[in-house]
């Protein structure tokens, strides 16, 4: 195992494509909901703890060896918004290119092959931790994490949000980061001998929503 590959991969330099999507905090900014630091750390707080909890199932179940096709219905099962569907395969798109020329391996390119436009991008995430060398644990922190900072990091630009205030509500959150990157780490290890079932499915209706009412925006600064 090689622990310093999780830096490469959770750097938010990857070119993962993560630095067009904003998360659900460009039609939060909009809608009024985040207006400043402490409202942003609620927004992260639920995101974790709802989206991020089930990314980081399944990202864990991938870097356990679970099949990553059957992971990848277990994902679309749990996005219920097409919108939201869309943004998820096109980033495994991007995180399978980054992927495979940074740790190629027969299981991104069989991967890639059985889902050429794209499979959710927490399984691919799982995968390329595996093929990293990596832990369940690892890739759970690595999908945990951007779960999270991509809001903060798209918030700084939609409210010209001072970086030092969107780092610290980062930091508050690794307590939250840690409890669900756990949580998504044992409920893949329950997966491994339960199936997919066993894996979070905690949902978050008013993401879901305007993820999908954002999709439809003329004009945005972000993809999703």
């Amino acid at each position: 195992m090689n622990r310093a590959a999780l830096l490469v991969l959770a750097d938010g330099r990857f070119p993962a494509g993560g630095h067009a999507h904003s998360g659900g905090a460009e039609p939060a900014v909009t809608a009024g909901h985040i207006k400043d630091a402490a409202t942003l750390e609620t927004f992260c707080r639920g995101r974790l703890h709802t989206a991020g909890l089930v990314a980081a199932g399944l990202a864990a179940a991938a870097a356990a060896g679970l099949d990553p096709l059957v992971l990848d219905d277990a994902a679309d099962a749990r996005t219920p918004v097409p919108a939201l569907r869309q943004v998820a395969r096109r980033l495994g798109r991007q995180m399978m290119r980054a992927a495979r020329a940074t740790w190629p391996g027969p299981e991104l390119d069989a991967l890639a092959a059985a889902r050429p436009r794209g499979a959710h991008q927490p399984v691919v995430l799982g995968l390329a931790a595996r093929s990293a060398g990596l832990t369940p644990l690892d890739a759970a922190y690595a999908v945990a994490y951007e779960n999270v900072s991509g809001p903060a990091t798209a918030a700084v630009r939609l409210l010209s949000l001072d970086p030092f205030d969107a780092t610290a509500v980062l930091a508050r959150l690794t307590g939250d980061l840690d409890q669900v990157a756990e949580q998504g780490a044992e409920a893949a290890r329950r997966a491994g001998t339960e199936g997919p079932d066993a894996l979070p499915a905690a949902s978050a209706p008013l993401l879901d929503i305007a993820a999908q009412a954002h999709a439809a925006w003329p004009v945005r600064l972000f993809a999703s």
